[in-house]
């Protein structure tokens, strides 16, 4: 038995420091609005998640139950998850910006047992909607005063104050569930991903070999915890390196920002590129008051990184903001430049170590070309663009879709996991992104990823931030167009899509630059910052039939 207990995540993230004497390393910080700053060791953090262990043992629940958490970034979130864990069961984490509906949803889907969320978030988001649920729910409230909680929830103060710091962790083997991760739900009906406790091995290795994170790192991963990136880089990949944690309790702000980064000395920054095009929009040179002396790397995720994220970032923070590719569904870093070597501007980088990808011919739609014997054909000459394929095997590779395995069993060929991304690969091995295979606009024969043109749209000085779409055209299938953000908002639409236009045919030719810019306020993401390209094709076909009259 306690051979097993080793599979369990926890024991590698947080025990095994305990027992090697390194229980009062600092291992967590934790910084609120109000500037008051909170800490834990690895061993108050491994008390932290006994304590919550022994609770959702105290009330009934079982191993293999699922658990979800609602709550703000902290110290809290961080016990509560890996409480969940160390207890054998499921950790379902939600982003807390979610209203009553999506939560709804991901109650039901995830078939969840029990919530750890606030007393507000709960009154807000759970309480409207906890009559519909399928299967009834036990809530703890995390800032719940004991006697004061609303009706049908508990104190997790109360509880805790009881609650035994010394559970072990839950005896479990390394393929069983640990995590739920939901898609944001773009696309339709969310997807909750299951992934297993042994892949924190690729948690911790890949953030070896991408940032070179070292035992002690001040470490800051700006993503939130409701999101696959929080929870595998925000959680458990530093504590499995040994790294500080920084966490920002606080919402998105610049000036903010710069200061966590100056003053909190981090010296590595994993972020995402809505975050950077609002950081350059604030700081376009660098500021001699920052010291930013400590930060050696800087990555992104999420969206892929234009080539003038990269050199702004050398400009800037003195280090190139270096590209990495993953999906909800890998649970961890698949494609980057390792941290040894420089990164290619507009490149994502390469295959990680025991990481094989194949790049499969596809048509114009997305499908892929087959032999005779139906077997995927796979590109033969470097920078001919296919469907990224990698295969099989990683200790991170999700095991299953709740509730929807014939759609699992979809995104495999053989032992081969289709990503559903357009790719091509250049002559040195280094990949880059062309788009979603069912983003990606068709015209005249043309295959365009809409990131290429984005890419080609922000170089321009004037412009923030771009979307590209395809909108039908009874001629060629569909023609590109735009939506941009302007740097300065107080630059005239007109003179800038004009401008900007002429920038696009200069890079790119006619038949791929936008045939239509639009100068927008800001363009719609996803609560994780991917832009919504879909919906600004909808609006823009909603406004021309209402121009028309159709």
């Amino acid at each position: 038995m306690e051979r097993a207990r080793h599979h369990n995540l926890v024991d590698r993230v947080l025990d095994t420091h305990v027992r090697a004497g390194l229980g009062g390393t600092l291992a967590l910080r934790s910084l609120a609005p109000d500037g008051e700053v909170s800490e834990r060791t690895f061993g108050e953090l491994t008390h932290d998640s006994a304590r919550v262990a022994s609770v959702l043992h105290g009330v009934g629940l079982d191993p293999g139950d699922r658990v979800m958490v609602m709550s703000g970034r902290g110290v809290s979130l961080h016990g509560s998850v890996l409480g969940i864990l160390r207890a054998g069961m499921v950790a379902c984490p939600v982003f807390a910006a979610f209203g009553p509906e999506p939560v709804l949803q991901r109650l039901d889907l995830g078939e969840i047992d029990a919530v750890i969320t606030t007393v507000d978030l709960y009154r807000s988001r759970i309480q409207p909607i906890r009559d519909r649920l399928r299967q009834p729910i036990q809530v703890m409230l995390t800032d719940a005063i004991g006697g004061e909680e609303p009706p049908d929830t508990m104190s997790l103060p109360h509880l805790l104050a009881g609650a035994d710091p010394e559970t072990g962790a839950m005896p479990v083997n390394r393929e069983d569930p640990a995590v739920i991760h939901f898609t944001s739900g773009t696309t339709g009906t969310p997807k909750g991903a299951v992934h297993v406790h042994g892949a924190v091995t690729a948690h911790r290795d890949s953030a070896i070999e991408v940032f070179g994170l070292a035992p002690g790192e001040r470490y800051w991963c700006t993503a939130d915890p409701g999101w696959v990136t929080g929870t595998s880089y925000g959680i458990i990949a530093p504590l499995a390196v040994g790294a500080v944690t920084i966490v920002d309790e606080a919402e998105f702000d610049p000036t903010r920002w710069w200061r966590i980064l100056s003053e909190e000395h981090i010296a590595v920054w994993y972020t995402a590129p809505t975050a950077i095009r609002m950081m350059r929009r604030s700081r376009d040179v660098a500021d001699p008051t920052l010291d930013l002396s400590a930060l050696r790397l800087a990555a992104s995720v999420g969206e892929p990184l234009d080539a003038s994220s990269v050199t702004w970032g050398e400009r800037v923070l003195g280090v190139a903001i270096r590209d990495t590719w993953w999906q909800t569904e890998t649970g961890s870093i698949m494609i980057a430049t390792d941290h040894a070597t420089t990164p290619r501007p507009g490149a994502i980088g390469r295959p990680l170590r025991d990481i094989t990808i194949a790049v499969w011919a596809c048509d114009d739609t997305g499908v892929l070309q087959r032999t005779a014997t139906g077997q995927p054909i796979e590109v033969d000459e470097p920078d001919m663009v296919g469907m990224l394929a990698i295969r099989s095997g990683w200790p991170s590779m999700f095991i299953d879709y709740l509730g929807a395995h014939e759609r699992y069993e979809k995104c495999f060929e053989s032992d081969w996991y289709v990503t559903g991304d357009l790719v091509r690969r250049d002559r040195d091995g280094f990949v880059w992104f062309v788009g979603r295979s069912d983003d990606v606009i068709t015209s005249a024969g043309h295959l365009i990823g809409p990131f290429e043109v984005e890419a080609v749209l922000e170089a321009h000085p004037d412009v923030l931030a771009a979307g590209v779409y395809g909108v039908p055209d009874p001629d060629v299938g569909e023609v590109v167009h735009a939506c941009v953000v302007a740097r300065d908002p107080a630059t005239d639409p007109e003179a800038l899509s004009v401008a900007v236009r002429a920038h696009a045919r200069r890079h790119l030719g006619a038949a791929v630059a936008p045939r239509r810019i639009r100068v927008v306020e800001e363009l719609p993401t996803t609560t994780s910052g991917k832009i919504l390209r879909r919906t600004l094709r909808e609006s823009e076909l909603a406004a021309s039939s209402s121009r028309t009259g159709s």
